[in-house]
C-alpha cells in the first residue's frame, strides 16, 4: 500500500511517500480501506520533534490518526461492525496510509448523506471541543470568548457552545469574519487591542475563555478573565507556565457521541467546513497549510 512516512524530524520535506505492507487486524480491531484523512495541527507538532517530550513518536512513523473508509478486514471478537460498514473515527495506526487499523469501538458508522471529507472533520474536532467545553463549564446564559474560531475545532466549539445556550465571541481573520457569524458567533478580528474590543461587545466580561489558535492569545485572556481561571487552551504549550489548563489527556473517542454528532452534520443542524483537500501524495503541502494555521475549517487529504 502507498503511506506517507518521515524517518526523521523535521519540516514538510522530511515527508516522503513509501510502499509498504497493508497491516492486519488484531483483536478487537478492524481495517479500513482510507477514504479521507484528517489533518491536525498536532501532526505537524510530531513530525517537527517538538511533541518529543510528552508524546516520543519511534522512528519511521506514518502521521495522523483521524479516518474516514470502509471496513475490509475484522480482527478477532469484532461483532459490532461488518465488512463493507463505512465509518469515520480515529486509527490506531498512522492514517496518512491506504490502510490503517482501528479499534471497533473507537469508530461510528458514516451516515450515508456524509461526503467523506466532512466525515473526517468530525472525530479529533468533536472530541477536542467537547473536552475543552466541559473543562470550561460552559453553561446557558454565559458569554464564551473562542480564539481561533474559524479553525477545524473552533468551528465546532462555537456551534457547541451556542447549543449549550451561551453567546460567544469567536476571534479570526478578517476574510472569516462572516463565516463567524454564520456559525452564531459575534465576530472580531484577532489582533491589537483586542481586550478593549472585547470589552466594547461584553461590558459585564467574558465567563470562559477557549484558545484554538495558540497565538499568543493567553495574555489577553488573563487580562479578561482578570485571572487564569476558566480558561483553557488546546494549542499554547505556554499554557502550564502561566497557570493555565492545556486540554490534554486521553481522548474520549466515543463512538456513540461520534454518531450523534455525525447524526447532526448530516441533517445541517452542525455545519462542518472543509477549507482544503489534497491528495495523499501532497501530504507535505496539506502540513505547510496546517502548520501556518490560517486555514478555514479542515484540511483533508483525500485517498483513491
Amino acid at each position: 500500500m502507498k503511506a506517507i512516512v518521515f524517518d526523521t524530524f523535521g519540516g514538510t520535506e522530511v515527508l516522503h511517500e513509501v510502499d509498504t505492507e497493508i497491516p492486519q487486524p488484531g483483536p478487537g480491531q478492524v481495517r479500513v480501506r482510507v477514504r479521507a484523512v484528517g489533518v491536525n495541527p498536532v501532526d505537524g507538532k510530531i513530525r517537527s520533534g517538538t511533541m518529543e517530550a510528552v508524546f516520543p513518536t519511534p522512528l519511521p512513523a506514518v502521521p495522523g490518526g483521524e479516518i474516514a473508509g470502509i471496513v475490509d478486514a475484522l480482527g478477532q471478537g469484532v461483532d459490532r461492525l461488518k465488512v463493507g460498514d463505512e465509518v469515520l473515527g480515529w486509527s490506531d495506526t498512522g492514517a496518512y496510509a491506504q490502510y490503517a487499523l482501528a479499534g471497533a469501538d473507537h469508530l461510528a458508522l458514516k451516515p450515508a448523506g456524509l461526503a467523506w471529507t466532512h466525515a473526517v472533520a468530525l472525530p479529533v474536532a468533536g472530541d477536542g471541543a467537547d473536552r475543552a467545553l466541559d473543562l470550561l463549564d460552559v453553561k446557558a446564559g454565559e458569554t464564551v470568548l473562542i480564539h481561533g474560531a474559524s479553525g477545524a475545532l473552533g468551528t465546532i466549539a462555537v456551534q457547541l457552545a451556542v447549543a449549550r445556550g451561551a453567546r460567544v465571541l469567536g476571534t479570526a481573520g478578517p476574510a472569516n469574519q462572516e463565516y463567524m457569524t454564520s456559525l452564531g458567533a459575534t465576530a472580531l478580528v484577532y489582533g491589537d487591542n483586542l481586550v478593549e474590543r472585547v470589552r466594547a461587545l461584553a461590558p459585564n466580561g467574558v465567563d470562559a475563555v477557549l484558545d484554538a489558535a495558540g497565538k499568543g492569545a493567553l495574555e489577553d485572556s488573563i487580562t479578561l478573565r482578570g485571572g487564569t481561571d476558566r480558561i483553557v487552551t488546546t494549542a499554547d504549550f505556554r499554557a502550564r507556565e502561566l497557570g493555565i489548563v492545556f486540554s490534554e489527556g486521553p481522548q474520549r473517542r466515543s463512538a456513540a457521541r461520534l454518531a450523534e454528532l455525525a447524526r447532526q452534520a448530516t441533517e445541517g443542524a452542525l455545519v462542518t467546513t472543509v477549507g482544503a483537500t489534497h491528495p495523499l501524495s501532497d501530504a507535505a503541502k496539506a502540513q505547510q497549510a496546517s502548520d501556518a494555521g490560517h486555514s478555514r475549517g479542515k484540511l483533508v487529504l483525500t485517498v483513491d
